[in-house]
């Protein structure tokens, strides 16, 4: 019998509890041994809850007992939650989390310190929720040197963008309506700001490209900007808009970045909608694979780190830790030397005169109208594909044109 800790008894926390008691025959046969939660450690009380023996506040109840042998972390954050992995791990358990900011944060030290104790540090549950990717990612598909990663990595933006697309509701009026639900924490910032996903695909790309890659470089914007008439424009060009996670080994450098993108409806991201999220990824031997679910949620995410527990108990004894090889300097490229195309809106005085500053400006453009909107004082338009900095560059000689009352938006197109 393998004894585990659980640490945090919150939505994730208490779902690995639930899905290890209702399923523990099942659990059993494939892990190959009973699988037992020994200890809830939560500073809350629990009095009422079934498992109210199994409680502690004491983290030395955990850390002190040899008998445990495998602790799951899903306190969240980088405090306590960093302070108690680093301990697990240095006494010999290894540790299975859903906490995305701290593998991204720490991963190359605690992956290094799980590997100096012969233990694990696994981390399924930390992208796409209840969606199998991270071992795939490192078993089915090691054959395959990858060179790219595109997903739709946010459940909360992506129900909020189905909202305004589908049910023309405003962005404020959409994210009220998924904090209603429980899509959305009160505090939505991570999740519209695009930290979350930003932090996702960071530990993505490290693990496809075995070289860890920091989310702090990574170039990353949220929904907030993203309007009803946007998603108008995006619907007559057969589109719709999304917030997209991106990287793409290039040479000896990895291109990342987290955007809304104008998605055309022949990519496979286009009909990705509500909660669910997506990922696209390609190699040189597969091609191009996509993998697709729930992307948060109690209990897809806690299947997730028991999945990662009964891989650990599996192949007992063995050490299984992804190794990430750290670069001195960094290796995300400038986003001003990565490549795209933009989707842009100007409001402006004369549209015949915007119109000869844009093609001064740009040269050669996609002039774009909205669909079932009018929309006066305003052109819109894609530019070809070019440098980041050069779109910047035009873009800054555009806002002081006379012609050019503001640049209403630009938005990315997914090529």
């Amino acid at each position: 019998m393998i004894n585990i800790a659980v640490l945090g008894y919150g939505v994730v926390g208490s779902g690995v509890v639930e899905i290890i008691k209702k399923n523990s025959v099942s659990i059993s046969k494939k892990a190959g041994q009973e699988i037992c939660v020994k200890k809830i450690l939560d500073i809350r009380d629990f009095s009422d809850s079934p498992e109210r023996d199994l409680f502690t506040k004491n983290a030395d109840e955990v850390f002190d007992d040899p008998s445990i042998g495998i602790v799951v972390e899903t306190i969240g954050g980088i405090g306590a939650a960093y302070k108690f992995t680093k301990e697990a791990l240095s006494r010999g358990k290894s540790v299975v989390t859903s906490n995305k900011e701290l593998v991204a944060t720490h991963g190359p030290e605690l992956l290094k310190l799980a590997k100096e104790n012969g233990v694990n540090y696994l981390f399924e549950a930390s992208v796409g929720g209840g969606i199998p990717i991270i071992r795939p990612l490192n078993r089915c598909l090691a054959a395959n040197e990858m060179y790219s990663i595109i997903g739709i990595l946010n459940g909360t933006t992506n129900y909020i963008l189905t909202q305004m697309k589908k049910q023309g509701k405003d962005f404020d009026e959409a994210l009220k309506e998924a904090q209603m639900k429980g899509y959305a924490e009160a505090d939505p910032t991570a999740d519209i700001e695009g930290h979350d996903a930003c932090r996702k695909i960071a530990i993505l790309s490290s693990i496809a490209y075995n070289e860890f890659v920091d989310y702090k470089k990574i170039h990353t914007e949220g929904i907030t900007k993203i309007s009803l008439t946007d998603m108008k424009y995006a619907e007559s060009m057969d589109s719709t808009i999304k917030l997209i996670a991106i990287s793409e080994k290039i040479g000896d450098g990895i291109m990342a970045r987290v955007s809304p993108a104008i998605v055309n409806n022949s990519n496979p991201l286009y009909s990705v909608e509500d909660v669910f999220n997506a990922i696209v990824v390609k190699g040189d031997a597969i091609g191009e694979a996509m993998f697709y679910g729930p992307g948060a949620g109690k209990l897809p995410t806690a299947s997730a780190v028991v999945a990662d527990v009964i891989e650990i108990v599996k192949h007992w004894g063995t050490c299984g830790s992804y190794d990430w090889v750290v670069k001195d300097g960094g290796n995300v490229i400038d986003l001003g030397d990565t490549r795209t195309r933009y989707f842009v809106r100007l409001k402006v005085e004369d549209e015949s005169e915007a119109r000869k500053a844009v093609e001064n400006t740009f040269g050669n453009v996609e002039w774009i109208k909205a669909c079932n909107v009018s929309v006066e004082s305003e052109v819109a338009f894609v530019t070809a594909d070019g440098l980041e900095k050069e779109h910047l560059n035009s873009l800054e000689l555009l806002r002081e044109n006379k012609a050019v009352k503001q640049v209403a938006n630009t938005i990315r197109v997914l090529d």
